[in-house]
């Protein structure tokens, strides 16, 4: 995308990576955009790391753990007031591959305005199964609640339109608000496409997921997505079609 330095910016929400985060933003800086972290309360010594890393980096942080819907939050609203277009995401654990980000410019290219969903080979040997399972079960409703299909909605690895985002004030504090995001996009009518992204899960990486209860609250949240669906969404996106 042509200007894209000074369209696109990167956004890394970090809580306690400090083993890994310098390792993902310098990888990410290589990139060509600029790179903004959101050290979202660690209480390890990211702070320490990233400020000695020597990399241009905007460091933005919580002083408590806010959660990761907040951080990304608090990098979006930073992001616009900074005049970007666009923010892509990704995770600062190692999973996610910085070097993948040029797939993602390269798509918004092709999709100006829509919001790039990074997806990952669900079928890979180093896959762990409660990952897969989780995603086709989000998949699955997520479909229910907005008549699309998307074949990895719960990956952190996106592109996001930031002008055209649904109100940030929507957002929950955790894992759950990227889904919410996704199904708000949707309802919205923004273009949700699909571009393949490599994974890796290291044994040391060090992950704030809570199975059960980050589990539940994205349950909890379907359901409420489903209600709204029907008295919102649905009609929404019928406007919508209409429309055009």
């Amino acid at each position: 995308m042509e200007g894209a330095s000074e369209n696109i910016c990167i956004i890394i929400p970090t809580f306690n990576n400090a083993g890994t985060v310098c390792d993902v933003a310098g990888r990410s800086v290589a990139q060509g955009c600029p790179v903004i972290v959101v050290n979202d309360g660690s209480t390890d010594d990211t702070a320490v790391r990233l400020a000695a890393s020597g990399l241009p980096l905007t460091v933005l942080t919580h002083p408590h753990n806010r959660g990761k819907g907040m951080a990304l939050r608090t990098a979006f609203l930073y992001a616009r007031a900074q005049g970007f277009r666009y923010a892509i995401t990704l995770d600062a654990d190692g999973q996610h591959f910085p070097e993948d980000i040029p797939a993602l410019v390269a798509a918004l290219t092709q999709h100006p305005g829509a919001l790039i969903v990074g997806s990952r080979n669900l079928q890979a040997e180093n896959m762990p199964g409660g990952n897969t399972f989780a995603n086709r079960f989000s998949n699955f409703w997520f479909r229910v609640q907005t008549a699309r299909k998307l074949p990895d909605t719960q990956t952190g690895y996106r592109a996001y339109p930031l002008d055209r985002l649904p109100s940030l004030r929507l957002l929950t504090s955790r894992y759950e608000a990227e889904l919410a995001l996704l199904v708000f996009s949707a309802w919205k009518g923004i273009e949700l496409a699909p571009v393949a992204i490599r994974v890796c899960y290291p044994e040391d990486r060090v992950s704030s997921f809570r199975p059960f209860r980050d589990f539940f609250r994205i349950s909890v949240l379907n359901t409420l997505l489903c209600v709204l669906a029907l008295v919102y969404g649905y009609p929404r996106m019928l406007i919508h079609k209409l429309i055009r």
